[in-house]
């Protein structure tokens, strides 16, 4: 797959906005998508938000494993940051999310209340396209307050969402970052729908989606389609199999792979096939053990003085 480069204008203007409003907030929750958080966390929020309490939403972990979710909270609280597991679809979220956000922001409370300041937070909502922003700023206001779809770049600007007297949220627009020079990644974003499909070569994504589905969760994968081979090496192959097990045959013989592959895309992000994350936290190359240097050995006549 060739690397997918997607900066329109409005991701430069979402940057711009960001940076002139977060003197304005509080702290930052940025949500990502339990299924890859690895390629949801874009790399400029290091840099944006390096001075601002920061706490990372796993969402819709429900469509991820409980051990994974597990795996990557301790991964964030080894980074210093606050992270929990959330569906904020589930109206039963919303007091875990409005406790979250109370306790992380506890400290900045307090140290108004001891100026004679009851202080109302303020929190900046961030994320890639898609991951649930402006659904997990309804859940917690009780309202549809923020613009929600199902498609990326719904949010076209800031919005500010008063929840209660003393906490209000700002919504702002999904930003993907100049390049994706990670293949992995890109497609991980892709295929949880961060990337707009009608940019992207549909059959393709889906083939690939399928091959690494073939490897993660081989057993769900095989079940939801009884004709697909997980020993197979050709990503076009799980689709055309894709079109046998749908009957998704057109005259002549013909495989009507688009249709597979949308079909395919749909059941994924449903999580129809299988709750299994894209990503591990051993996947960071920063988590991988890094090789020592070599050491002189004493005993080495012919060692470096």
């Amino acid at each position: 797959m060739q690397t997918i480069n997607w900066y329109p204008g409005h991701m430069a203007k979402a940057r711009r906005m960001l940076e002139e409003n977060i003197k304005l907030v509080d702290m930052v929750i940025e949500i990502v998508d339990a299924r890859a958080p690895l390629a949801c966390r874009n790399p400029d929020f290091e840099s944006l938000f390096k001075n601002k309490l920061r706490v990372v939403v796993l969402n819709k972990s429900d469509l991820s494993s409980k051990a994974q979710n597990k795996a990557w909270i301790e991964y964030f609280r080894a980074k210093g940051i606050t992270a929990v597991e959330l569906v904020s679809t589930s109206q039963a979220m919303r007091k875990t999310a409005v406790n979250m956000i109370e306790r992380a922001g506890k400290p900045t409370v307090q140290r108004y209340l001891e100026k004679g300041i009851r202080k109302t937070l303020r929190a900046m909502i961030v994320g890639v396209p898609n991951a649930g922003k402006s659904t997990f700023i309804n859940r917690i206001a009780g309202a549809a307050r923020a613009q929600v779809g199902d498609r990326p770049g719904v949010t076209k600007a800031k919005q500010w969402v008063k929840v209660s007297d003393y906490l209000e949220l700002l919504d702002t627009p999904g930003l993907l970052w100049g390049k994706l020079e990670n293949e992995n990644l890109a497609k991980h974003l892709a295929y949880i729908g961060s990337i707009r499909d009608d940019v992207l070569d549909i059959e393709e994504i889906s083939a690939l989606l399928l091959f690494d589905l073939a490897r993660i969760c081989p057993e769900q994968l095989k079940a939801r389609y009884k004709k697909i081979d997980i020993s197979e090496e050709l990503p076009e192959e799980y689709l055309n199999a894709v079109c046998r097990s749908r009957g998704f045959i057109l005259p002549g013989n013909v495989l009507d792979t688009e249709r597979a592959a949308r079909i395919v895309l749909d059941e994924y992000r449903g999580g129809k096939i299988a709750a299994v994350a894209l990503e591990n936290p051993e996947d960071d190359p920063d988590m991988s053990p890094k090789e020592e240097p070599e050491k002189n050995d004493p005993e080495d006549p012919d060692a470096e003085a």
